[in-house]
C-alpha cells in the first residue's frame, strides 16, 4: 500500500502546506515548486502540479509573487518548450490579480516563456492569451495585456497582426487611465516589432492619441515613446512627427510632462539628430532652464553639458551660457547644486578663452555658495577645467577658494577638499604643493571631527604615494611627528594611525629609525585607548621591519602591555603578540 501512496505524497505536502495558515510554510513550498517538479516527474507535473497551481491563485500577494517567479523557469519541468503552453493559464490568472508587483512579474514570467516557445505555440496559444487579457472586463488584465503584444506579434499571421495593432489602439483610448498608461509605457516594445510600413500609419496614430490623452501621467509616459520611436523612424520622419510633439510637450501646462522632456532631452536630441536639435529643441531647452517650477530646471540644469555638447561652441556661448548664469544664483539650491554638478563639463564644450572669460565667474561664485552642497559638486570636477585652462590660471582664480573651504564650517566641505588634495597636489606638483597646501594638511590632523582626521591620515599617506618617501622625510612625517605630543589624546591616537598607513609607503629603514621610536614612546602614554592602539600599530608594523627589531623592540613593548592593568589593552597587546608568533612560524 505504501508503494502505491508514493507517488501522490510530494503533491500531498504541498496541498497541505499551501493550505496551511502560516504564511511562511506556504511561501517555502511554493519556493521549493522545482524540488517538487522534479520528484512527481514531468508528465505528472504537467497533469496534476500545473492545474492545481492555476487553481490556488487566491493567496496572500507574497505567495503569489513567488509563483509567478517561480513558473517563469519552470520549462525544463514541463518537459521543455514543446510544452511550454500549459505554463500560461496559471500566469494568465496571476496578470489579472490587483497586486500590481504580481501582476508585473506575472508578465515578466510570460515574456521569458514566450520568448523560447515555438511559433505555432505562440499562434496557438500564446496571441489568444493576449487577445483575452485585452478584452478582459477587468481594468487589471487589460493593463497586463499591454506588456505581452511585443512577444505575440512577431510569429503572428497577417490578419492576426492586423488584429493585435487594432486591439493595442483600443487599449490607448481605454476609459481607465492606468491601461492607458501601460500602453504608452509599453509602446516603444511594441513599436520595434511592428512593420515600417505599419509604424508610420498605425502606430504613429496609436502615439498621436496618447500625446493629447487628457490625463498628464498618461502624456509623460509618452514623452519616454518620443525617443524610442524616434530612433526606429527614418529621419526625415522623425522630424515631421516626433519634433513638434517634444515642442509642445516642453510647452505642456503640466509640470511633470515639462520634467520628463528636461530629463530625457539628450535622448530625444540624438532621436531627432543635431540639426533640428539646433534649430528647433535650443528654444525648447532654454524655456525648460527658464521654468517657473524649480523641478523642472533642476532636471534641465542637470542635461546642460550633454546638451552643449550637440551644439557647437557659438550656440552654446549665445543661448546657453546667459541661462546658466541665470541658474548659478537660482533661488533654489537644489538647481545650483544640480548645475554645480554637471557646469565643469561645460569647459572642454566651450574651449579655453570662453571658460576663462565666461565660466570661472560661475565657478566663483558656486565655490563660495551657502549651501554645502554646490560646493561639493564644484571641488569634486576640477580636474575637468584643468584640462582646458591649465593649472597656472587655475591656482590662481580658484585656489584662494579651494584655501577657504578648507576652512569650511561645514565638516562634508572639508573632507571633500581632502580626498580632492592628492589629485589636486599631482596636478600641481610638488613646489606649489609645499607653498600653499602643506600647512593646511596638518591642520587637518587636528580638526575637532573624527572623519576629517581619519581622512587627512590618509592624506599624509597618498601624498607620501605621490611625491616618494624622500619628500615626506622632508615634509611630512617631522610634523606629524611632532603632534604625538598633543595634549589632548584623540590627536595622539590620529598620529598612530597615520604612522601605522605611513610605515608601508615610507619602507623599513624610516620606519624602523622614525616611526618606531615615537609608537614605542606612546605605550608608556597614561591614556588607555592610546597603549592599545599602540599594539595594534605594533602588530601592523611586524611585516615591514625585520625580525631582529621585532625581537629587540616591538616584542618587550608587547609583553609589557599585555599586563597592562586595562583588559582591553591586555587583549590587544595579546593579539599582537600571537600575530608575531605566526609571523616568525611561518618565516
Amino acid at each position: 500500500m505504501a508503494t502505491i501512496d508514493e507517488p501522490l505524497y510530494p503533491i500531498a505536502v504541498l496541498i497541505d502546506e499551501l493550505k496551511n495558515e502560516d504564511i511562511q510554510l506556504r511561501l517555502n513550498s511554493i519556493r521549493r515548486l522545482s524540488t517538487i517538479a522534479r520528484a512527481l516527474g514531468e508528465e505528472r507535473t504537467r497533469k496534476e502540479l500545473i492545474p492545481f497551481l492555476s487553481e490556488n491563485n487566491d493567496d496572500d500577494d507574497e505567495v503569489l509573487l513567488a509563483m509567478a517567479d517561480e513558473l517563469g523557469v519552470f520549462i525544463p519541468y514541463v518537459g521543455g518548450v514543446e510544452y511550454a503552453n500549459v505554463l500560461l493559464p496559471p500566469l494568465e490568472t496571476l496578470c489579472t490579480v490587483e497586486e500590481t508587483c504580481v501582476r508585473d512579474k506575472s508578465v515578466e514570467s510570460l515574456c521569458r516563456i514566450g520568448t523560447q516557445m515555438i511559433e505555432q505555440d505562440l499562434v496557438d496559444h500564446f496571441s489568444p492569451l493576449v487577445k483575452r487579457l485585452a478584452a478582459g472586463e477587468w481594468f487589471t488584465a487589460r493593463v497586463s495585456s499591454c506588456g505581452l503584444f511585443h512577444i505575440a506579434y512577431p510569429s503572428a499571421p497577417e490578419t492576426l497582426k492586423t488584429e493585435l495593432r487594432a486591439l493595442y489602439s483600443q487599449l490607448c483610448q481605454d476609459d481607465m487611465p492606468m491601461v492607458r498608461r501601460s500602453a504608452a509605457t509599453n509602446l516603444g516594445k511594441f513599436a520595434a516589432t511592428v512593420e515600417p510600413v505599419h509604424l508610420k500609419t498605425d502606430i504613429m496614430s496609436i502615439f498621436e492619441d496618447l500625446t493629447q490623452d487628457d490625463q498628464d501621467s498618461v502624456r509623460l509616459l509618452a514623452v519616454e515613446g518620443c525617443a524610442a520611436l524616434g530612433k526606429l523612424l527614418e529621419p526625415q520622419d522623425c522630424v515631421a512627427h516626433i519634433l513638434p510633439v517634444i515642442v509642445n510637450f516642453s510647452q505642456d501646462k503640466s509640470w511633470r510632462v515639462r520634467y520628463m522632456v528636461a530629463n530625457q532631452l539628450y535622448e530625444l536630441c540624438e532621436a531627432v539628430g543635431p540639426e533640428p536639435t539646433r534649430s528647433d529643441l535650443v528654444p525648447a531647452y532654454v524655456r525648460l532652464l527658464r521654468d517657473n517650477e524649480a523641478e523642472v530646471r533642476i532636471a534641465a540644469a542637470g542635461k546642460v553639458t550633454k546638451f552643449c555638447r550637440i551644439l557647437n561652441p557659438e550656440l552654446a556661448i549665445q543661448h546657453i551660457l546667459p541661462c546658466v548664469k541665470d541658474l548659478s544664483t537660482d533661488s533654489s539650491q537644489h538647481v545650483r547644486s544640480a548645475l554645480a554638478s554637471v557646469i565643469m563639463g561645460m569647459a572642454p564644450v566651450l574651449g579655453k578663452d570662453a571658460t576663462i572669460e565666461q565660466l570661472l565667474p560661475i565657478f566663483l561664485s558656486l565655490l563660495k555658495d551657502e549651501f554645502p552642497d554646490v560646493r561639493l559638486n564644484i571641488i569634486s570636477k576640477l580636474d575637468q577645467v584643468n584640462q582646458v585652462i591649465g593649472i597656472d590660471l587655475l591656482s590662481q582664480s580658484l585656489l584662494p577658494a579651494i584655501v577657504e573651504l578648507a576652512e569650511d564650517r561645514h565638516w562634508r566641505v572639508r573632507l571633500a577638499i581632502i580626498e580632492y588634495i592628492p589629485l589636486l597636489a599631482s596636478q600641481l606638483g610638488v613646489g606649489f604643493f609645499d607653498d600653499k597646501l602643506g600647512a593646511l594638511c596638518m591642520q587637518w590632523l587636528k580638526d575637532k571631527v573624527y572623519s576629517i582626521r581619519d581622512a587627512a591620515a590618509n592624506n599624509v599617506k597618498r601624498l607620501a604615494e605621490e611625491f616618494g618617501p624622500d619628500w615626506a622625510m622632508q615634509h611630512i612625517v617631522p610634523q606629524v611627528l611632532d603632534l604625538i605630543n598633543n595634549p589632548h589624546y584623540l590627536y595622539r591616537m590620529t598620529i598612530l594611525h597615520a604612522v601605522s598607513l605611513l610605515s608601508p609607503v615610507m619602507g623599513s629603514e624610516i620606519t624602523c629609525s622614525q616611526l618606531l621610536p615615537i609608537v614605542i614612546n606612546a605605550s608608556k602614554d597614561r591614556v588607555p585607548n592610546i597603549k592599545f592602539n599602540v599594539a595594534k600599530v605594533l602588530q601592523s608594523l611586524i611585516p615591514i621591519v625585520d625580525q631582529s627589531v621585532v625581537e629587540k623592540t616591538i616584542r618587550p613593548c608587547l609583553v609589557e602591555l599585555s599586563e597592562d592593568p586595562d583588559v582591553d589593552v591586555r587583549f590587544f597587546a595579546t593579539q599582537a603578540l600571537q600575530s608575531s608568533d605566526h609571523v616568525m612560524m611561518s618565516s
